[in-house]
């Protein structure tokens, strides 16, 4: 019977350690970047999934994204002062026929003003975004400036700017995009009443992220139907359990 028991326990023991180096290996990987374990802890069936796009995806079939249970689209509109997405005004008309929550983004510079960044995006997006999605700003690391951090209060008083004349333009606080890293190097503390779109693309959002939030990026590598751009991928977000799609309507 002693025996028994001490192969029992033995057994147990092998198991544990061999889960044990399993998760760790896991967690490793997803710190690294190697592996994107976000799809084993969001379920599409069970959550409000949206994406977002831009020239990228070429032609979107908003229809056929609407068939894969995709409730909301954010679109590129602009880039930096003087860029305007190449696939903006047809994304964004095709989205409203298709009867498809969608709202535009901008991705913000470090390398010009925030003045003549929202003029640009208020001059692309056009005056009536009512029925849409609040508009959106992506402020992330590009190029080499990951590497060559910008200088923080120059990237909060250009930010500020550029929200402030979006939100006078449309009478909504503008969503601000970002990663974990960036928010808390330039954000925290500084832009607290406005609502946060999340990326965390390894790993699930709360694993390094403890802040409010709307949205979370989960994915960069999905797949679905309904576009056929050189890029395979679309980006994939869900919202917050806790808060309401409505919330973000214009």
């Amino acid at each position: 019977m002693q025996k028994k028991t001490k192969l029992i326990l033995i057994i147990i023991s092998v198991i544990l350690i061999i889960s044990l180096t399993l998760f760790f290996t896991i967690f490793i990987l997803a710190k690294q970047k190697k592996i994107f374990i976000n799809k084993w802890f969001v379920k599409r069936e069970n959550n409000v999934i949206g994406v977002d796009i831009s020239s990228y995806q070429a032609n979107v079939d908003m229809n056929k994204l609407k068939e894969q249970n995709i409730k909301f689209v954010y679109i590129k509109a602009t880039e930096g002062s003087s860029h305007q997405d190449g696939k903006f005004i047809e994304n964004w008309e095709n989205a409203k026929k298709a009867n498809l929550l969608s709202g535009p983004y901008h991705f913000f510079s470090y390398d010009s003003t925030g003045k003549t960044q929202a003029e640009n995006f208020l001059k692309t997006v056009g005056r009536d975004i009512k029925g849409r999605l609040i508009p959106a700003v992506d402020v992330e690391y590009y190029g080499n400036k990951e590497q060559n951090p910008p200088i923080k209060e120059r990237v909060i008083k250009e930010l500020k700017i550029f929200l402030e004349i979006v939100e006078k333009e449309y009478g909504v606080k503008p969503m601000i995009y970002t990663r974990a890293d960036v928010y808390n190097k330039y954000l925290k503390g500084e832009f607290d009443n406005y609502k946060k779109w999340i990326s965390s693309l390894y790993t699930p959002l709360d694993w390094n992220y403890k802040d409010d939030w709307y949205i979370w990026q989960y994915l960069n590598v999905g797949e679905l139907e309904g576009y056929n751009g050189g890029e395979k991928y679309i980006d994939l977000n869900v919202l917050n359990k806790n808060k309401n799609i409505n919330d973000l309507v214009v």
